[in-house]
């Protein structure tokens, strides 16, 4: 018997129609067309072919465990193999006729599909659902079963597709969602710095009102103790007074009892007994009176204490009232302790919006505040409205005030013709002890700041460096001989204390009264000069000109420990602008020059201020870490220890000269750790921190950050 032709066309009309709408089966022409020509390939070849024996030959039991078909290319060379492979298994063995011309027919479909599509997959499994519906064609016994399951499977994947095309939009919407959570986690951490720089700033406040209430506590505990011993010495005073009051009582008595002996004895007619055996009597009474007043005095030491039976029960039960008085006051308590908690929250959340209210207000009274017109100073100041501009350019109000203070004071000092001397004292600085009056020179701003420059240059020049005080009067001594050298220290002394605000004077009036260690200033001056310098090497060209990013790069590698908000500050200072482009051009040398007057710009200056920042906040974290007040002691080992723990890169030579500036003490006179009498080198950690201000404190390395347990 011939095998039964396939077909694919015995669905319904009603079973076509459903799986198309559900996507299953599909009207494309193309693979309508495609599908058709196959099968009548497949056709036309089962009509070429007839069954040997008649019927289906039924495939061996023991070979239904081989693979019929892998998925795998037919044209493969693993294929081949395997197809060898398996003839050489299977020549014992002869396979169905229908199922070789299956599996031939499934070959041929899969190597004319075009994989290479989006619907690939699709297309691949169109083959595989034809063979399904020829063999439930074929087995007519089986075809409503087969039929169900192939229906089933169809049915799901039409769902899938449909949960597929509807899940597409959700997609999209999560990407946008996702960008918008990114967003708003950028905007709270932008939030959260501010509160932060808020916080450390109001931290720093309530440090300063700690340490004036530590001091005011230590001047109250030695008032304290002063009032203690005080009172001991008039406890002691009035002791001595009692015991000799009665020691004066003692003697009164007894001589008034000698003069009632004398008395009785001199008229022994008024008693009629004997004086003798009243005196033996009254011997007797009073050795009576002495024992009864010390048994009264053991009786009184002994039971002072004691209290009767009906006083104590009276207490007792009153201690008892207290108690229950205690227990419901203490329930209260834990009532008024959660209303308390419940409050506090309250009370912060309050807080937070009175700080916001307040920050508004200050800020509507700042803009509301009518402000000074300082265009009035422009008659007033010498020079007109020229000098005044010049004067008034990039200063606030507070910096006005300083400049307007200045010109008074320049004024005043033009005015003194002779400064009086302040003599020969110790206290008084070798370059100003002199007796009697000195004339002022009266020399211009400019003249002044030109001859500090004078002085800086030949001191840094010296090889054997003296005193800086003894420095500057051989410096005058030199330049103006010694008749006029205390006239001009004078002079400049006077110039150099007057004007503040100004960078040359008030960095050398620093150094010059010891306020400062003269190698910050050089180490500063270094510094600008190494940045300079390395400006100049990433300028190729020698145009002058850097852009932006490059200015970022060498301020980076210059400064490694900075952060990157303290060079976004020096950015700006030299021009930047978070709108303005990375490739635009600086004029580099232009952040380094200086006006007539001496000052520097805008970029040096937030330079040298970032320098004071940092020295005081490495400063502070040296007292946070030694966890010592102002006032009490620290040893040098203590020291050594903090300063290795705050910033572990420090080298050894650094570090001893650290030490030896906060302890006073020539490096080679500085002990090693090992050795025990470092535990003998104390001093005030105050008077550290002030020695350590004054000198050059820089960081050398970031601090190790601690295991997160």
């Amino acid at each position: 018997m011939a095998y039964p032709k396939p077909r694919c066309s015995n669905f319904t009309t009603t079973s076509r129609t459903h799986l198309q709408s559900l996507g299953v089966i599909t009207d494309d022409p193309f693979l309508t067309e495609t599908n058709n020509t196959q099968k009548r390939k497949l056709s036309q070849k089962r009509k070429t072919q007839s069954s040997i024996d008649g019927y289906l030959s039924p495939w061996p039991t023991y070979t239904s465990g081989q693979t019929i078909l892998h998925n795998r290319k037919p044209c493969s060379d693993d294929y081949r193999r395997r197809s060898g492979s398996w003839q050489q298994q299977t020549l014992g063995t002869t396979k169905p006729r229908y199922l070789e011309q299956l599996e031939n027919y499934l070959r041929k479909e899969l190597l004319l599909l075009d994989l290479s599509t989006d619907s690939a997959q699709e297309l691949k499994l169109q083959p595989y659902r034809e063979i399904f519906e020829f063999f439930i064609e074929d087995f007519k016994t089986y075809k409503p079963l087969l039929s169900s399951i192939k229906n089933a499977y169809e049915v799901m994947l039409a769902h899938q597709r449909e949960k597929i095309r509807a899940l597409e939009p959700l997609k999209a919407k999560l990407v946008t969602v996702n960008e918008d959570c990114n967003e708003r986690i950028l905007a709270m951490r932008a939030e959260e710095r501010s509160e932060i720089s808020m916080l450390k700033k109001e931290k720093m406040n309530l440090l300063k009102i700690i340490d004036k209430k530590n001091e005011e506590k230590i001047s109250l505990q030695s008032e304290v103790t002063k009032l203690r011993k005080t009172l001991a010495e008039e406890y002691l005073r009035y002791l001595s007074e009692r015991d000799a009051r009665k020691i004066l009582i003692a003697d009164l008595n007894e001589l008034r009892y000698q003069r009632e002996d004398m008395s009785l004895a001199q008229s022994p007619g008024i008693w009629g007994e004997d004086p003798v055996k009243l005196t033996v009597a009254l011997k007797m009474a009073r050795q009576d009176l002495a024992r009864t007043q010390m048994e009264l005095n053991t009786m009184k030491a002994n039971f002072g204490d004691v209290v009767p039976r009906r006083d104590f029960e009276m207490q007792e039960k009153t201690n008892k009232d207290l108690q229950e008085q205690l227990d419901s006051l203490r329930d209260d308590y834990k009532e008024v302790c959660k209303e308390h908690e419940m409050l506090l929250q309250l009370h912060m959340s309050t807080l937070k919006e009175r700080d916001q209210y307040h920050s508004e207000l200050q800020e509507i009274q700042r803009t509301s505040t009518p402000r000074p017109d300082w265009a009035k100073c422009e008659d007033v100041v010498a020079g007109g409205p020229d000098r005044w501009h010049m004067l008034a350019e990039g200063k606030n109000s507070d910096q006005l005030v300083d400049v307007l203070l200045e010109e008074i004071g320049v004024g005043l000092l033009q005015e003194k013709d002779f400064f009086p001397g302040l003599g020969y004292e110790e206290s008084i600085p070798p370059f100003l002890r002199f007796e009697g009056v000195v004339e002022n020179k009266k020399p211009t701003k400019k003249d002044v700041i030109n001859l500090l420059k004078d002085a800086w240059k030949e001191r840094l020049a010296e090889e054997q460096k003296e005193k800086f005080q003894d420095f500057f009067l051989n410096f005058l001594e030199r330049r103006f001989g010694p008749a006029d050298a205390m006239a001009w220290a004078y002079t400049i002394f006077e110039n150099i204390k007057l004007f503040r605000s100004n960078e040359v004077m008030s960095q050398f009036y620093a150094v010059l009264m010891g306020k400062w260690n003269e190698s910050v200033y050089i180490k500063q001056k270094e510094t600008v000069t190494q940045l300079l310098k390395e400006m100049t090497n990433v300028d190729s060209q020698n145009e002058g000109l850097l852009t932006m990013e490059q200015l970022s790069t060498v301020l980076k590698s210059t400064f490694p420990f900075k952060k990157e908000e303290k060079i976004q500050e020096l950015m700006e200072a030299g021009g930047w602008h978070p709108s303005s482009s990375n490739a635009d051009l600086l004029n580099y040398h232009s952040l380094f020059a200086e006006d007539e007057e001496g000052q520097s710009r805008p970029f040096v200056q937030q330079l040298w201020e970032q320098y004071l920042d940092e020295k005081d906040d490495y400063l502070q974290e040296l007292k946070q870490e030694l966890g010592l007040e102002l006032r009490e002691k620290v040893t040098l080992p203590k020291v050594r220890e903090a300063l290795m723990t705050i910033d572990p890169k420090l080298d050894k030579q650094t570090l001893n000269s650290y030490l030896s500036q906060a302890f006073q003490l020539p490096v080679t006179e500085l002990p090693e750790e090992a050795e025990e009498k470092t535990e003998d080198i104390v001093i005030q950690l105050q008077t550290a921190l002030e020695r350590l201000q004054m000198a050059d404190i820089r960081r050398m390395g970031p601090r190790e950050q601690e295991p997160v347990s």
